[in-house]
């Protein structure tokens, strides 16, 4: 009798055992088979792609070539498609591919490198093999006449290739002379010349009243040692040789100085009353009149 309760026993604690087995990894049948579901789909997708990736890749949707990048067109420079030179230059040396997760910032930066290019905005890929570079063009605003030689700066004072320039385009911009240096650096880098940089500004400034005012040249009439703080002052010549001083450039004017657009308005205003600036004949600096210089021959914005 002791022996049969024994196995009685025995056999409720394994049925006991059992149901509570089964309640506790019953639900979890379930989430196992799903996750066996998942990883049976996993290795499917994995060996289809292993079989067909290189195909895949190999398509003409994943690669570029330079006629594959659209950019911001060009206004009013360079004429060239700079597409192709900057594809086939050191940073983007090779096929592209779409799926390169470093594609972005490998055009940007071969872009950003380009004489032209003075800031890459935006760079985004596009299926099926494009990419978009949205693109901020230097802008020529004068010439600098380095020993007889012409050679075009933008509004920082970059320089910019002079090949891109025609005898008639390179006319039609403001003249700075009177600089003896030429480019430290590479086209699309900085002159390294504080005369130039403040010549490229006051061209800058003037631009839209160059042509009307009759304006040909700019001259440092202070002439400074590259490298030293001192800021150099210049002068406007017209085409009928009257030269009116200028002052500082723009952004280096002193405390009490006229400013640039004071200058220009007044400047204006002189010529649509005069029909020209070449009736007018003085001398100031820095924008107020010298001291040794009557009323009529002060300044325009000195009055």
């Amino acid at each position: 009798m002791g022996k049969k309760r024994t196995r009685l026993d025995k056999q409720a604690s394994v049925t006991a055992g059992s149901r509570l087995r089964a309640a506790v990894l019953g639900p979890r049948r379930g989430v196992t088979g799903a996750v066996a579901i998942v990883a049976v789909f996993l290795g499917a997708w994995y060996a289809v792609w292993s079989t067909a990736s290189p195909h895949a890749l190999a398509s003409k949707e994943f690669w570029l070539s330079w006629q594959d990048i659209d950019i911001t067109p060009a206004d009013p420079r360079p004429d060239r498609d700079i597409r192709a030179e900057v594809f086939h230059g050191a940073s983007v040396d090779g096929p592209l591919s779409l799926l390169d997760p470093d594609l972005t910032r490998r055009v940007a930066d071969a872009f950003s490198l380009h004489p032209w290019v003075a800031r890459v905005c935006r760079v985004s890929k596009h299926y099926p093999a494009r990419v978009c570079v949205e693109l901020e063009y230097r802008r020529p605003v004068c010439m600098v006449d380095v020993m007889g030689e012409l050679l075009p700066v933008d509004a920082e004072g970059v320089s910019l290739p002079k090949e891109d320039f025609s005898a008639a385009a390179a006319s039609s911009l403001p003249l700075l002379k009177g600089v003896d240096t030429y480019p430290i650096g590479p086209v699309g880098t900085p002159w390294g010349d504080v005369r130039v940089l403040g010549g490229a500004e006051i061209a800058a400034a003037l631009a839209p009243v160059w042509q009307d005012l009759g304006l040909r040249s700019i001259v440092p009439s202070a002439l400074v040692e590259v490298g030293r703080s001192d800021e150099p002052q210049f002068d406007l010549m017209t085409a009928g040789g009257t030269r009116i001083p200028w002052g500082h450039a723009p952004g280096a004017e002193r405390p009490g100085d006229t400013t640039a657009h004071e200058k220009i308005a007044r400047l204006t205003q002189f010529w649509q009353e005069n029909g020209s600036l070449e009736s007018w004949a003085g001398t100031w600096a820095d924008g107020r009149p010298a001291s040794d210089t009557s009323e009529a021959g002060s300044p325009p914005w000195s009055r």
